[in-house]
């Protein structure tokens, strides 16, 4: 007879090779190999132990390939904990055994308790199921093993298996060492280890192996120390520990049994290894011979359906019939495609309809499984889906993994029939596309001739592509609406009928919205009329009453009403027209809302704007344009400075001065000048001077160590650098480095921040060992917490990019120049200053390798791009202009002695010198080699570059003129 999946009860699991071979020496008889699904990775041998089937794998993969399993087994080796109470020897077996405080296995954080010298329990596995506690209790009082002798089998399975003899016969030493003596040399044995340290014990008559009956400790790292192991397990009184039996908590009834082959301190060694593992065997070949393996009860209970729907059914639900009808005949008769998609407005009915199909099906077709997924989010879906696992005893796995094995499991034909519901399937892209949440859930859907999937949504494209049947869902008729209005509201409300029937001509016919005004009427106890006149009144009453919450079998938490939800944009513009929420105004170039509308929007964006973090950009880039058409609102006042800063972050830093300015002098006359709000709102404005005041009122108010203190001490550290003030830029920077790794720790991003800057000034004053060295600890440490694609990670990179440079490090400048580029490019845009920047500073790069005409067309575009963007004036519009009229600008706007002024000189002068102006050049550059001395010192790169290539022009035109070289090289 051939078996089939179906026919296994029992897994056997085991972690070790060595422990798999044991397993199998005690199969009475190896079966064929069976097929597994794709995502089934475990390694299986099937085979019976008089007449019983028994099976190898890990659950949360082996559940869905052998649907019948009753319980399992987890055999193998472990560390023993002898003590006073218990004689624990090497080859001894230790079986979980649940006491009146715990159950058989309890899960504990090896670090965690190493570190406190406490036991921290993190879990537990549930005692093992009373069929295995029976039968141990029987072996227990008969006194099976020691009459059987455990020896004897294992010495018959030896004998059977000759090539197991090398590795699984039973070693002649059991040394156990005091707890205070360690391990003291190389040599994995012991035989070079302090004889006089062994703890004597009593010796035992045979070699016949105990059976001990406890608490196992299961940990995620190797006891291995006996001081350790013994102040955690006296307090429990835990016979053993080891590591596997954690991993299958509470996924399926479970008995662990372990052979000892280490007393769990550092004299541990392989050598008891094998013995061990075949005693756990044969142990529990002895347990299995005592289960009864049928269990009628058991068996009905696999084989019936799951049932997984979060709402109860609908006592109200009525009309809907013909819906009804379709669905059941798509459901019951074959060569029908098996997904169905339901499509409609938000709030017309698919999720009712969906919930009574579900119930009518569960109680006709009691064998089919029938499964509700939630998908208002990729997170919704995800936690569905490892609720399904849980039904399947697929515990344990990641949420990418639990998509992909339920997709397998059901698409085989053991799974049975069943029925999957993919409720609020809105979300076009979270279907079809990938992105950095997870794959496209189109990629988990299964398929199977017993399978039917329903999606409900009110995406008719998304419908078109998941499923080859629609049905559309309308708003039911007006009897049909009269008729629920009434079984939800006192029927002595529905005699002004006139006035019921204008209120669902307000209402569209939605059935939520229709519940929704029910439930307000039946709780405030009002007529029909006056909830009109409410509805049509004042329409800012009117948002609030149609926001109204309300209780509603079949209604998500998370998700808002349909009549004030957010509407999908652009590709929902003819329908917002149809209903007259918009008009057209000029000729279709303008969309106007209807003023109820704009009052709602308002609203809603005040509450919904997003923070100004950089993981919000995509959000806040999506609101910026509403937001910004709203800006004046009283209720966007709060909101202003995050506006701003998000304007500046884009790159659109006029837009944002602009409002930095409103903001700063709303705050000082509704706060007053002292006000936290006043100082972080003056940020982008008379940048110093606003910064210094800031600085000193904060740390009078706050303290010197204060989080908004360290950063106004940051900013203005960022001033003085741009200034060329390094000196001063240096010391606020290590000022705040060193408070802020304090406080946060140096692993925090505002710490991470202030390090990319102080590597900045270390960089600009040439000490470019010192800004190697913490650029690159800023970038590790970005790259771990806040990801490549972070600004603050780009910054570090783009800054260890320059500092490469300067060390004449050209191909690791061009490679961090590039990333750095791409990313910025992909993330704020061709035309964002950061971009600009990078793309000036690679064709720097690309110019001192040569590599001109790249170098050339880079600038070109820079500089273009600066005019536009930023204005001529702009620092780094002028950066990129090396000619005479920009010397000239930054002379007047940032002084005759700014770095940045002084870059203009040097590169002046070295255009001059290739136009043959040769004494103009010299006297240029010997007043940049002056500057350049006195405002960066001797050892600045720049100085020192300034320096050689004067030396190098006076040096030739001395040899032009055949003259001695002059002093000039010790200027």
């Amino acid at each position: 007879m051939k078996l089939t999946h179906k026919d296994y009860k029992v897994a056997w699991i085991c972690a070790l090779p060595l422990e798999m071979a044991a397993a199998k020496a005690m199969l009475d008889e190896v079966h064929d190999s069976l097929s597994q699904p794709a995502t089934d990775y475990n390694a299986y041998t099937l085979g019976t132990i008089a007449c019983l089937p028994a099976a190898a794998t890990v659950l949360s993969h082996m559940l869905p390939t052998f649907p019948c399993l009753r319980f399992a087994l987890m055999v193998g080796i472990g560390g023993g904990v002898p003590s006073k109470d218990a004689d624990i020897r090497l080859g001894d077996v230790v079986v979980s055994l649940p006491s009146a405080m715990y159950p058989g296995v309890i899960q504990y954080d090896y670090g965690k308790t190493l570190h406190d010298r406490q036991f921290h329990q993190t879990g537990s596995l549930n005692k093992p199921p009373q069929f295995l506690l029976t039968a141990i209790s029987q072996i227990r009082s008969n006194g099976m093993i020691r009459n059987m002798k455990l020896i004897d089998a294992i010495s018959d399975i030896l004998e059977r298996h000759g090539d197991m003899q090398q590795n699984f016969s039973r070693p002649s030493d059991d040394w156990l060492f005091a707890p205070s003596y360690s391990h003291s040399t190389s040599n994995s044995d012991c035989l070079a280890c302090d004889q006089s340290q062994l703890v004597e014990r009593a010796p035992r008559p045979t070699e016949e192996p105990d059976i001990h009956y406890g608490l196992i400790a299961s940990g995620n790292q190797v006891m291995k120390d006996a001081k350790t192991r013994d102040s955690i397990a006296q307090p429990f009184g835990i016979l053993c520990f080891e590591m596997e039996a954690a991993g299958i908590m509470d996924q399926l009834p479970c008995l662990v049994i372990r052979g000892i082959c280490d007393y769990c301190d550092s004299h541990k060694h392989k050598q008891w290894q094998g013995y061990a593992a075949l005693v756990a065997a044969a142990y529990a070949r002895t347990v299995l011979l005592q289960v009864p393996l049928h269990d009628r009860n058991t068996d009905e209970v696999r084989h019936s359906g799951h049932w997984m729907v979060p709402f109860d059914q609908n006592a109200r639900f009525m009309g809907r019939e013909d819906i009804i009808v379709r669905l059941d005949q798509w459901l019951t008769q074959r060569n029908r495609p098996s997904k169905l998609a339901i499509h409609g407005l938000g709030g017309v009915g698919k999720t009712q309809i969906a919930l009574e199909v579900a119930y009518r099906m569960r109680d006709t077709y009691p064998n089919l499984s029938i499964f509700w997924i939630p998908c208002t989010s990729y997170e919704s879906v995800e936690q569905a889906y490892m609720n399904v696992a849980q039904k399947f005893g697929m515990s344990g796995m990641k949420p990418e993994e639990v998509k992909e094995g339920i997709r397998n499991y059901l698409s085989q034909d053991s799974a049975g029939e069943w029925l999957l519901i993919f409720d609020n399937a809105d979300d076009l892209d979270m279907w079809m596309n990938d992105s950095d949440t997870g794959p496209a859930l189109k990629k988990f859907i299964p398929r199977s001739q017993q399978g039917h999937i329903l999606f409900t949504t009110r995406n008719r494209a998304l419908a078109l592509k998941l499923a080859s049947n629609l049905i559309p869902i309308l708003e039911p008729d007006q009897d049909t609406s009269l008729s629920m209005l009434g079984s939800l509201i006192d029927s002595d409300l529905l005699v002004e009928k006139d006035a019921a029937i204008r209120l669902l001509e307000q209402l569209a016919y939605l059935p939520l919205a229709i519940t929704q005004a029910a439930s307000y009427i039946q709780e405030n106890e009002i007529s029909i009329p006056k909830y009109l006149q409410l509805l049509e009144g004042n329409e800012s009453e009117t948002i609030e009453l149609l926001s109204e919450d309300f209780e509603d079998e079949g209604r998500y938490d998370t998700i808002q009403n349909p009549p004030v939800s957010e509407n999908e944009g652009i590709k929902a513009i003819g329908l917002l027209k149809a209903y007259s929420f918009v008009s057209e105004q000029s000729e279709g170039v303008f969309l106007a809302l209807h003023r109820l509308n704009n009052d709602m929007f308002r609203m809603q964006f005040s509450n919904v704007f997003p923070t100004d973090d950089h993981f919000n950009r995509t959000l806040w880039r999506e609101y910026l344009p509403h937001v910004l058409a709203l800006i004046d609102e009283d209720d966007f006042l709060e909101k202003q400075h995050e506006i701003g800063n998000c304007l500046f972050q884009d790159g659109r830093h006029k837009e944002a001065e602009r409002l930095a300015l409103q903001v700063l002098h709303i705050n000082q006359w509704v706060l007053g000048p002292e006000h936290l709000e006043t100082l972080r709102s003056g940020r982008l404005t008379e940048a110093e001077g606003l910064e210094v005041q800031s600085l000193k009122t904060r740390r009078g108010i706050l303290g010197s160590k204060h989080p908004e203190t360290l950063r106004s001490m940051d900013t203005l550290a960022l001033i003085y650098c741009n200034q060329g003030r390094l000196r001063d830029a240096e010391e606020l920077g290590v000022q705040v480095l060193e408070a802020r790794g304090e406080i946060l720790g140096f692993k925090h991003h505002e710490t991470l921040r202030t390090m990319a800057s102080l590597a900045v000034t270390y960089w600009n004053q040439g000490r470019l060992v010192e800004a190697e060295e913490l650029g690159i600890q800023a970038l590790e440490g970005c790259r771990d917490i806040l990801g490549f694609k972070h600004p603050d990670t780009l910054f570090s990179m783009a800054n260890l990019s320059v500092t490469y440079w300067n060390q004449g490090r050209l191909t690791e400048a061009e490679e961090l120049g590039v990333q750095v580029l791409e990313a910025r490019r992909e993330i704020l845009g061709s035309n964002h200053p950061e971009t600009l920047r990078s793309m000036a500073n690679l064709a720097v790069t690309y110019w001192d390798q040569g590599r001109l005409t790249e170098a050339e067309e880079l600038r070109v575009q820079v500089l273009e791009l600066r005019k536009q963007i930023l204005g001529l004036y702009h620092p780094e519009t002028l950066r990129t202009m090396a000619n005479v009229a920009v010397l000239e600008l930054r002379k007047r706007i940032i002084g005759p002695e700014h770095p940045e002024t002084l870059a203009s000189m040097n590169n002046l002068a070295i255009i001059l010198h290739y136009l043959g102006k040769t004494s103009d050049a010299l006297a240029m550059m010997e007043q940049c080699v002056h500057l350049r001395n006195k405002v960066l010192g001797h050892q600045h790169p720049h100085t020192i570059f300034s320096t050689q290539t004067l030396n190098d022009w006076i040096a030739a035109s001395n040899a032009l003129l055949n003259l001695p070289l002059s002093a000039a090289d010790e200027e």
